[in-house]
């Protein structure tokens, strides 16, 4: 059985950020990930939602550098570009289905959202260039935890549904609590309150969908408009510029449509209605489409779970311990809504694997 100083449980922005510190420590580690790539909610994709090196994001797309400092030191750190999310232009607004949709010229913002060139995906192939690759296990998901006399074995389901296992002196789990608690059982179990905690954390993006148009032009910036949206109307409550830095033309938006209604609709039929959308507020260019790709978080099994099923807002901080018991010498959480600082944001999983990694070393 292989053993390691420290196992990271998820390839995501938390999990490589961890492992990315402990490299640095020269610590000995290894990455567990479940899915065949790394980034965990972080996709950068092509018009098909296949990974690309300059795609777009299904996942989450802005930093504020000014409010988000941990992102702003990331992109720095691995030299990666940032540009600023478009804004130039009218915003239309959309209040009732009777009504046509209205412009409006928008107010200067405070906090410029910003997006990294690549997507945000180039963030995560930039920290993994700087890791062994032989370090990070892809297809590799954790499914039960153990406690042994000298840390923690840790019962891998590979590829083709093969089972082994690992041991390794100390855990970072870089999940969203409410993901571990329901897929990874514990020996001994978790005392209750904190499988409740875990239980009661809701995980960013895991109720949501995107849907994505993409175009040969950015058209809505020849007629005066941002690509900003706003819907009372729907499937879609707010719509943007998805145009990448190297000028690939898309809008994207996130809908307002449960995932249970999403899942009784259909994809084609959300996306027809999506275009249709697109074309009361962008006119008729907006259905002159080249691909269009609807993402639905909720149908993620490695990212949702049945309690995500109703949006229950943003994650918020919490001032408690996330693990307690016989767990807590061996086990540090660091997914992104563990994070003292912007949970569920991509700032905030930079944080959690920062404090992460400090709260290990300092053991």
């Amino acid at each position: 059985m292989k053993s390691y100083d420290v196992a990271i449980v998820g390839a995501g922005l938390a999990g490589l950020y961890a492992a990315r510190g402990l490299y640095a420590a020269g610590v000995d580690f290894v990455v567990i990930e479940a899915r065949d790539r790394i980034g965990g909610r972080i996709l950068t994709a092509d018009g098909s939602g296949l990974p690309n090196e300059d795609g777009f994001d299904l996942g989450p797309s802005w930093y504020w550098p000014e409010m988000q400092p941990a992102m702003a030191e990331l992109v720095s750190e691995v030299g990666l570009k940032s540009f600023p999310q478009n804004s130039d232009g009218d915003v239309v607004f959309e209040r009732m289905s009777r009504e046509r949709p209205q412009r409006y010229r928008p107010t200067m913002q405070e906090q410029q959202s910003m997006r990294i060139s690549g997507g945000t995906g180039a963030g995560i192939r930039a920290i993994a260039r700087e890791l062994p690759q032989d370090r990070i296990l892809l297809g590799a998901k954790a499914t039960a935890m153990e406690l042994t006399d000298n840390g923690v074995r840790i019962a891998i389901q590979g590829k083709e549904a093969a089972e082994e296992a690992i041991e390794a002196r100390h855990v970072i789990v870089a999940l969203p609590p409410r993901l571990l608690e329901a897929s990874v059982s514990f020996t001994p179990a978790q005392e209750n309150a904190t499988s409740k905690r875990w239980r009661d954390t809701s995980t960013w993006m895991a109720p949501h969908a995107k849907f994505f148009a993409i175009y040969d032009q950015p058209f809505w910036r020849s007629s005066g408009l941002s690509g900003t949206a706003q819907s009372m109307v729907g499937p879609m409550v707010e719509v943007h510029d998805a145009t990448t830095a190297s000028g690939k033309a898309a809008l994207f938006g996130f809908l307002g449509v449960a995932a249970e209604q999403r899942e009784a609709i259909g994809e084609e039929a959300l996306k027809a209605a999506c275009l249709a959308q697109l074309e009361r507020l962008f006119g008729a260019p907006a259905r002159n489409v080249t691909a269009a790709l609807l993402k639905d978080w909720a149908t993620d099994p490695l990212t949702t779970t049945k309690h995500d099923l109703v949006a229950s807002g943003h994650p918020i901080i919490q001032d408690e311990v996330w693990v307690t018991g016989a767990w807590r010498e061996r086990l540090i959480l660091a997914g992104s809504e563990t994070s003292d600082s912007e949970p569920g944001y991509l700032s905030g999983a930079v944080t959690a694997a920062k404090r992460a990694v400090a709260d290990y070393l300092s053991r």
